[in-house]
Parts: structure tokens; sequence; C-alpha cells
């Protein structure tokens, strides 16, 4: 049976194809009949393939839609105030840590000119004493050697004073010659010497000529705070230069606050620039005193610089040891931007804005803050520029477009 091929184009370029055979030929009554058959046959042909191009339609080369999560859209932006990101000069603001230190000019540290062992302690570290106080007794076998050298050189000029009144009654009567009276007066004189030697260094270890003891009654020799003690009761006392001061007395009237100020911001301090303290202890009270000493060294491990500032402490409410944040405000003005501080969220150790796109829409936008700057604005170092709108409430904001992803979820 021979069979022929028919083909045929839908418009969308598809080839479509058919058969007919000339062996299924009808009877000749029938032929013209016959003639239409590949034609019918092949309009079947072109409608399917019309068909099925319908039904499956071609891919188009369209790229989806994206959505920035970083902007927000309000059906009723007017409900939220926003204000314009402004110029001020203002002075520079930079915070530093530090720590409360006696102030070294007003401290004292106290030591012991002779050794032994002390047998009692009258004090303990943070106790306030008055000058002349007895501190600690100390059984020195120093003291007891001093105060027999005493007590010899004592005994030595009586003898050398009567020997010298017998040489002068014999000089005057013509018994001795003037050699004589003159080794006498020699002798007292040097006697008088050793009294006076041995006198001096029995005060100097802290006891009395008068009363003889080998007792050590170590006495303050300021008024102040005993802020360090290297001693306990029972132990010895070596000499002095191979022993630690036993205690350190401070005046803690006026205190100095040390901070470290790094390398790259000493340039933003200068003497005499005034500085507000901050203490853990005294989360709502704030110290003010100013740049006393900038160090002329830095650090070799933290590249930084000790500044020290000067605070009276009348009170005593700033100890030794304490932490403290300064914060230094130099005389120099430069322009800053400022935004109202409640246009600063804090969100994952972040500050954000919402910044003004369009009418309906807001940016989500991380700043970088500095200090307050007066009339509860905040000083923006980037971030911001002068003139951009933002939300000046970024908490409400924030609230309201959880409540709106909270609704569309619900929905």
């Amino acid at each position: 049976m021979k069979v022929e091929w028919l083909c045929g184009a839908v418009p969308d370029g598809t080839r479509l194809f058919g058969c007919w055979s000339p062996d299924l030929r009808p009877s000749p009554m029938n032929g013209a009949a016959a003639r239409l058959v590949p034609l019918l046959v092949l309009l079947a042909v072109l409608i399917a393939g019309l068909a099925c191009s319908k039904q499956t339609p071609a891919p188009t080369s369209k790229a989806p839609v994206t959505v920035d999560p970083a902007v927000f859209s309000s059906e009723h932006p007017e409900l939220f105030k926003t204000a314009k990101a402004e110029t001020r000069a203002l002075p520079t603001e930079l915070t530093a840590n530090g720590t409360v230190t006696p102030d070294v000019t007003r401290t004292i540290h106290v030591t012991s000119l002779g050794g032994g062992r002390v047998i009692e302690l009258k004090v303990k570290l943070g106790d306030s004493v008055k000058k002349g106080q007895t501190l600690l007794v100390i059984s020195s076998p120093d003291l007891a050697a001093a105060m027999a050298d005493y007590q010899k050189a004592v005994a030595d000029e009586v003898l050398s004073r009567k020997a010298l009144d017998r040489a002068q009654l014999l000089y005057d009567r013509g018994a001795i010659a003037a050699k004589d009276l003159e080794t006498a007066q020699d002798l007292e004189d040097k006697a008088k010497v050793d009294v006076s030697t041995s006198d001096q260094r029995v005060r100097v270890l802290g006891a009395d000529p008068s009363h003889p003891s080998p007792l050590i009654a170590l006495r303050a020799p300021v008024t102040g705070t005993i802020v360090e003690q290297n001693v306990a009761g029972f132990e010895g006392v070596k000499s002095l230069d191979n022993t630690p001061n036993l205690f350190t007395i401070a005046d803690l009237s006026q205190v100095w606050v040390v901070c470290d100020v790094f390398e790259n911001d000493l340039g933003d301090v200068h003497l005499g620039d005034a500085a507000e303290i901050r203490l853990n202890a005294f989360g709502d009270r704030a110290f003010h005193g100013k740049v006393a000493d900038i160090s002329r060294v830095l650090d070799p491990n933290t590249r930084a610089a000790k500044v020290r500032i000067v605070l009276a402490n009348a009170d005593g409410a700033l100890r030794p040891g304490m932490f403290a944040v300064a914060q230094f405000r130099s005389r120099k003005m430069t322009d800053r931007v400022v935004i109202p501080a409640t246009a600063i969220m804090r969100l994952h150790d972040k500050d954000w804005v919402f910044l003004r796109e369009g009418e309906k829409n807001f940016r989500r936008a991380a700043v970088q803050a500095d200090g307050l700057a007066p009339d509860g604005m905040q000083e923006i170092r980037e971030g911001v520029k002068p003139g951009d709108e933002v939300v000046a409430n970024a908490l409400e904001f924030s609230s309201e477009v959880a409540e709106k992803k909270a609704e569309s979820k619900q929905q």
C-alpha cells in the first residue's frame, strides 16, 4: 500500500505532519469526494495543532519581582511625625573609661625604720586614721640596741663632765698644764655629740629616750584613710631596704580619675577641657572636673595615654578602685548632624532610623550615634545627611510595622 505524507505549519512556526494512502480509494461514483479526503485530513491536523499550541503557551523571560525588606509602607503616613536632620555647631565630645585613684600628692607610704615583730595591730585596710594615731606596735631589737647606745652615751657624758670639772679645778690651782684641761674639754664635747646622736636615733625609730623600751609604736604621719596594707599581726618586719611599705594612707578629700585615651582620640582632648564623670555606683549622679594632665608617653600595649582629672571628694563618695566613665567636652566647636534622640532605635547592637522615601515608604537605615546634644537631640556621625527626613519616634513606628505584619499573617 502506498502512503503519501502531508505537512503544514501553524502561525507560531510549529510544523505539523499527516499521511494518506491512495490505495484506500473509494468507488468511482464517489471520485469527487475522494479527492477531498487529503485536504480534509490536512485541515484536521492543522486544527489539532492550533488547539495544542493554545493549551501550552511558551514561557516568558520576565524576571521575578523582589521586595526590599528594609522598606516599609504605611497607608496613613501622616500619623507618624517626622523630623529633618539639621547641622549644629557643637563641642567635640569623647568618652573614655577610667578608674578612681588617690591623689598621689596627698598619699603617704608608712614604713618602719626598725625591724622586729608585730605584737599588736591596731588598724586595718579601709580605716580612717588621725595624725599621730598608733597603727601598730613592733618589738624591735634595733630599738633596743639604739636605746642601749643612748644610755651608754649619757653615762659617758656624765663621766666626762666630772672629769672636766676636776681638770678645771686643778688647772686653776696650777696643778696641771693647759693641755690637760683641753683634753678633758674635748672628751666632754665628744660625749655630748654621742648623746645627741643616740637620742636622735631613738626618736627616728619612734621611741622616747626618756622612756626606755624596745617597743616601737608606729604612728600615722597624716590624717586620712588606709588604702593599702601589707602587714598582719605577729609578722616579722624586716629592715627598711628589703621590705614594702606597711601601710599607705591617703587623704581622699580630693581624688583623681585616670582614663585611657587612645592615640586616635588624643587630638580631641586638651588641658583644661571640662569632663563629666559617671560611676556605676551612682548612675543618676554626675561629677564635674577638668583635665589636669595628659601623659606624654603612650602605653605600648594599648596605644593609649593616661589622662588625669582632679575631683573634689568632700563627702567621700568617690572610692579608690571604682570604675568610671569620663565624657570630655572640648572647647572647640564643630558642625555636627543632629536628629531627635527618639528617632533612634537600638536593635541587634546597632542604632537604626527610619528615613522617609516618597509619600508612603520608609527605609530602615543603620547609623552611628555620638553623644547627646542639648534639647534632647542626638549627634549622628554616619548614616544621615543634613536635610534627611526621619520618623521622630522610631519605636512607635517599629511597633506599628510589627502589628501590620502580624495581621497580614493571620489573614
